[in-house]
């Protein structure tokens, strides 16, 4: 099993097969349109037109399972995205990332990688944050706030996990990597 044997819901209610997607270089997201993290955005869709032509794709799935940060209605989140920050990578419908009703792709995510753990000064605000919400947040593989992301290789396979403090720089370094 690997990421293209799942299948996902479009912003229309249609579903997208990540199949469709086999061949490149995938930077999974969740996202928020009122997080302190929301600004990451531009750097998302500044990588998006960099790398685009090498065969990298975003692919952004709004949640609002963190501090009910996300809103509205799925085409409310996307006018406000193109709007605000010229989002032109695909932007999926809401979704929940943990519990019962995460789609399947998250719990696949989830299963296979660990909390990569926080960093710099968001990371010390998050930690009590985050810490109140899940206790064993360090030893498992939910998803713990707003833009977390894994990337994918060409091949399906999970490359790594990137907690929202990561530096963006960092996350483009490895993406460039992948995509060589």
């Amino acid at each position: 099993m690997n990421i293209y044997d799942f299948r996902i819901r479009a912003r229309d209610g249609s579903e997208v097969a990540l199949y469709d997607y086999k061949g490149k270089v995938l930077l999974i997201v969740n996202t928020a349109t009122g997080c302190g993290f929301t600004p990451q955005y531009s750097e998302l869709q500044n990588l998006y037109e960099l790398h685009q032509k090498d065969g990298l794709e975003i692919l952004d799935f709004p949640c609002n399972q963190f501090g009910e940060q996300a809103p509205g209605s799925d085409e409310e989140i996307h006018s406000f995205c193109t709007g605000r920050y010229g989002i032109t990578f695909p932007q999926f419908a809401k979704i929940d990332v943990n519990g019962e009703n995460a789609i399947p792709l998250y719990k696949y995510l989830t299963e296979h990688t660990a909390f990569a753990g926080f960093s710099g000064p968001m990371g010390l605000i998050l930690k009590p944050i985050v810490k109140k919400m899940d206790s064993d947040y360090k030893n498992n593989g939910k998803i713990k706030w707003n833009f977390t992301k894994f990337l994918i290789d060409r091949g399906g396979e999970i490359v790594a996990r990137f907690e929202p403090t990561e530096p963006l720089d960092r996350v483009k370094a490895m993406v460039e990597e992948v995509l060589v």
